[in-house]
């Protein structure tokens, strides 16, 4: 029994003396454990610049002061500890000094200075600034505790890029837009305050503290002027409004690079105050589809030059109405007419539907479709954007008897305001595309902007027919064009007007026009194009009259902008109506070979 006894309480001394000895490290470690806190600290977002420096996007660190107000009262007195004889006093030199920094008066801080609690806010959104000028009068007891520090988001353009940068949320996520699109560069690596705490939660002056600092977000650098872009967004602002249009887009690219100059979208929003947003918070130009109408026929008739069917004055004889398809669809122009005798010039000059019709009967429907894929319909620009949609364009294959006609006109296809810009970019490039690119750099680790990847390129048709297209569409310029509102004095413009019906779900009745002009400039040296699109317009239906005016003030401010002089040449005559008169069957001709619609 004895034996048995000082058996167990050997067991026993030994278990408790492992306990006291051996394990008293990690029983110590446990209960520091318990007593740690940890406070995440968010990394500053980067900010967001246009071309040329400018600010378009920045962050600024907020801290929320509270005070101790048992430490307070030792302030200037050289004491350790609070004293009623001098407490009074130490509170009102503290108050004091803090009322002109913190824009407080003084006497309302003394009552936020003077008592027995250990926490106490003072003060809430200060920027870092104003803290350090408060921490530089070390007055005992005024703190920034571990989890009231957060970031602001300032964007200092307000609506003129809103929807192209985008916005984050009062959390620090990305909303759309480039803040989306760059959010792994911008959003840096947050850090991390481990502290001792005590019982109420809050850190031990002298206990164990360990700071992982938050790693900064880089700096994306935009191909945007920002000059331009609030141009442009006040131009087409102004003439949505004046016109009770639902919406717009102006677009601005460079010819050579494909660097987007401006991206303007209305409706907008405040991006500061993105909580009260009522207009559309994606920008228009990459998200909204529409028919290109009468824009889209230089594809058409870059086909036909290409493939080598037409020249710019192959005569066209043009009937009252052309009958195609399986159900004898009745084709007109935009407004009736008897027979008339163009060119292939002339035709895409009037804008003439049954024109362009005759001239994309000379291409075949899959021929046709690889040229429009070519120049970009139906996938996304390259951009990247955020939500961009690669617009809507049925496989030839699976084209009815009327859309296979009237995909040649812009209509029975659906493309974005990117697509549609960068169409008229690739002809003025020399026939090649040039990938849309917003971003030009990102800084690195040490705060260096370093230039992104030249975007990619590809010849879409040959140089001599962007050439021919070129004097073209300065035809439609011209005073015998569709589009004389859109000229520039000094400059060569090309471009194309474009009036379509506006088709949602399929329907068109009752859904308004889309109302558009797409050029560059200047014509013999192209640099810079513009395209504007407005969307149902009440006041207006036409693109040479409601998107014209608003290219020719975009483009004339975008030259002197960039400082683009005028060439000083003179635009080459091209004949819109042939020499003589042409006959039906004559070699060369294009007329209307299937009258009763049988091919």
């Amino acid at each position: 029994m004895v034996l048995a006894t000082l058996f167990v309480f050997s067991i026993f001394a030994a278990q408790l003396v492992r306990i006291q000895g051996f394990d008293s490290g990690s029983v110590s470690q446990a209960a520091l454990k318990e007593r740690l806190g940890r406070t995440v600290i968010p990394a500053v977002r980067g900010s967001i610049l246009d071309a040329n420096g400018t600010v378009l996007a920045s962050s600024e660190e907020r801290m929320t002061i509270s005070v101790n107000q048992q430490a307070v009262c030792t302030y200037g007195t050289g004491l350790p500890t609070c004293s009623a004889d001098t407490s009074t006093e130490a509170v009102a030199k503290a108050a004091s000094a803090l009322s002109p920094i913190l824009g407080i008066p003084a006497n309302t801080l003394v009552p936020e200075l003077s008592g027995d609690l250990q926490y106490r806010i003072i003060a809430k959104n200060v920027s870092a600034g104003t803290w350090r000028k408060v921490q530089d009068l070390d007055i005992p007891g005024v703190y920034v505790g571990p989890n009231d520090r957060s970031s602001v988001r300032n964007y200092p353009l307000s609506t003129t890029a809103a929807s192209l940068v985008g916005f984050v949320t009062n959390d620090q996520r990305a909303g759309g837009g480039i803040e989306l699109l760059e959010n792994r560069d911008l959003s840096g690596s947050n850090g991390e305050d481990v502290y001792e705490k005590g019982a109420d939660g809050t850190p031990i002056p002298d206990g164990q503290h360990h700071l992982t600092p938050a790693v900064p977000g880089h700096d994306v650098q935009l191909t945007i002027n920002s000059n331009i872009q609030w141009y442009a967004q006040n131009a087409l602002a102004q003439t949505v409004q004046k016109t009770q249009a639902l919406s717009g887009t102006v677009v601005v690219q460079s010819v050579k690079d494909g660097k987007l100059l401006a991206v303007a979208s209305y409706p907008t929003f405040d991006p500061n105050k993105v909580g009260q947003a009522k207009g559309s918070l994606s920008n228009l130009a990459f998200t909204d589809v529409f028919e290109p109408g009468s824009t889209g026929k230089v594809v058409t008739m870059a086909a036909a030059l290409a493939e080598g069917k037409v020249t710019p004055s192959t005569p066209v004889i043009i009937p009252s109405e052309l009958i195609r398809g399986g159900d004898d669809t009745h084709f007109h122009d935009a407004e009736d007419h008897g027979t008339e005798y163009r060119t292939v010039a002339g035709v895409l000059a009037q804008s003439s539907n049954m024109g362009t019709m005759l001239v994309g009967e000379t291409v075949h429907s899959p021929t046709m479709y690889s040229y429009l894929r070519k120049f970009g319909f139906g996938s996304v620009s390259g951009s990247t954007f955020p939500g961009e949609s690669p617009g809507l364009l049925a496989n030839y294959k699976d084209w009815n008897d009327a859309q296979k006609y009237t995909v040649m006109f812009g209509q029975g296809l659906s493309v974005t305001a990117i697509q549609a810009t960068s169409v008229y970019q690739t002809i003025a490039n020399g026939g090649v595309r040039v990938t849309p690119s917003l971003v030009q750099a990102v800084g690195d680790k040490d705060g260096t902007l370093v230039p992104t990847a030249k975007p990619a390129s590809e010849r879409v048709i040959p140089a001599h027919v962007a050439s021919e297209l070129t004097q073209m569409l300065e035809g439609v310029v011209s005073k015998d064009g569709t589009a004389p509102a859109a000229q520039v004095a000094g400059y060569r413009v090309a471009g194309k007007t474009g009036t379509a019906n506006r088709a949602v779900n399929g329907v068109y009745t009752g859904n308004g026009m889309t109302a558009s002009f797409i050029g560059y400039a200047p014509a013999d040296d192209p640099q810079v194009v513009v395209s504007v699109i407005v969307q149902r317009p009440i006041k207006g239906t036409y693109g040479g009259t409601v998107a014209a005016p608003v290219f020719h003030d975009v483009m004339t401010y975008a030259l002197q902008e960039l400082r683009i002089p005028p060439t000083g040449t003179k635009r080459p005559s091209l004949r819109l109506q042939p020499a003589t008169k042409p006959v039906a069957g004559q070699p060369g001709v294009l007329y209307d070979k299937y009258p009763d619609g049988t091919r």
